[in-house]
């Protein structure tokens, strides 16, 4: 068994993108924390922009089933947290300012 990586973690999630926003859950600044224990069962601490965010089963179920199919995963543990509260700035540097008109 084969180490998942915090990089390969990383990576599965950009390919979750939020489908209101048409921005990946990391760029948008929606994760709070990752884990990755010695069995390589993996948590990820997110929000979503808003609690009432209409999509919010839609994007953990693509992170869940994401992270699943990363080779040699444990459990995957989705903490959906409210704190810190997100706002716009959470959003990467380089997406804000591609986004700028």
């Amino acid at each position: 068994m084969q180490k998942v990586t915090m990089d390969q973690v990383v990576l599965a999630l950009k390919g979750c993108v939020d489908p209101e926003i048409g921005i990946n859950i990391v760029d948008l600044g929606l994760i709070h924390g990752i884990t990755i224990d010695q069995s390589n069962n993996i948590t990820v601490r997110l929000t979503m922009t808003s609690p009432m965010c209409p999509v919010t089963s839609i994007i953990l179920a693509d992170v869940q089933l994401r992270l699943e199919h990363l080779q040699d995963v444990g459990q995957v543990n989705i903490d959906l947290v409210w704190e810190p509260a997100w706002t716009p700035e959470m959003i990467t540097e380089e997406v804000r300012m591609s986004m700028q008109v």
